[in-house]
Order: structure tokens, then C-alpha cells, then sequence
């Protein structure tokens, strides 16, 4: 699970820049439609979310306790339920929130493993 908290942390770090440019883009869209939609906020949440869970994934993926998988879960998950509830006309946002939600669950199984390890 190291080389996964590693991977997954280097590419939700480099993804959040994606993610912040097509949330301006679709802030800009609804700004400019004036159709009170908010995804591109949304959006804007779910890439700063993203990218602090990153950098925990990073930061914790030589750890023994369970505190940054915690983290982990906690991040990612509240990313991919912000996501998956406000996408509106950011469509892109789907996508987003399922590697978040992939990275949710990834977490909680490396939690259980170390639990039975331990």
C-alpha cells in the first residue's frame, strides 16, 4: 500500500490542477449563463480536497498508525460526496470524485489490513 498511498498522492496532487482549471472554466460558465448553478465552486472544494489529500497520502504512506489513513477516508470521501452532489453542468466533476472515492476506499482497506497485521 505504500507505493499505491505514493502514486495515488503524486497523481491527486498533479490531477488538482486539472481540476482547478475546468472549475474556474465552469464558474465562468455559469457566471456568464447566469443560471445560478454553483459546480464550478464545487469543483474548486473538491480539488482543494483533493490536493490535501495528496500530500497526507504522501506524507503518512511510511506510517504505522491508522491516523492518516483516517485522514484519508475523511478527505477523499468528503470530496468524492461533494462531487458526486454538486456536479451540475461540470460533468467532469463525475470523474473526479469517483478517483477521490477510489482513494476513500483504498485508504479504509490499508487501515484494515494494518489493523490485522497489528
Amino acid at each position: 500500500m505504500k507505493t499505491w498511498k505514493l502514486v495515488s498522492g503524486i497523481l491527486s496532487m498533479i490531477l488538482f490542477i486539472l481540476v482547478a482549471v475546468q472549475s474556474c472554466a465552469a464558474g465562468m460558465v455559469n457566471a456568464l449563463e447566469n443560471n445560478g448553478g454553483s459546480s464550478g465552486s464545487t469543483g474548486i472544494i473538491v480539488g482543494v480536497l483533493m490536493l490535501a489529500g495528496g500530500i497526507v497520502s504522501v506524507a503518512t504512506r511510511k506510517s504505522k498508525g491508522k491516523g492518516g489513513n483516517i485522514a484519508l477516508v475523511i478527505l477523499f470521501g468528503l470530496a468524492a460526496l461533494m462531487g458526486f452532489a454538486g456536479y451540475g453542468n461540470y460533468s467532469d466533476l463525475v470523474i473526479w470524485s469517483f478517483w477521490c472515492l477510489i482513494n476513500a476506499v483504498l485508504a479504509a482497506i490499508a487501515m484494515i489490513k494494518n489493523k490485522k497485521e497489528a
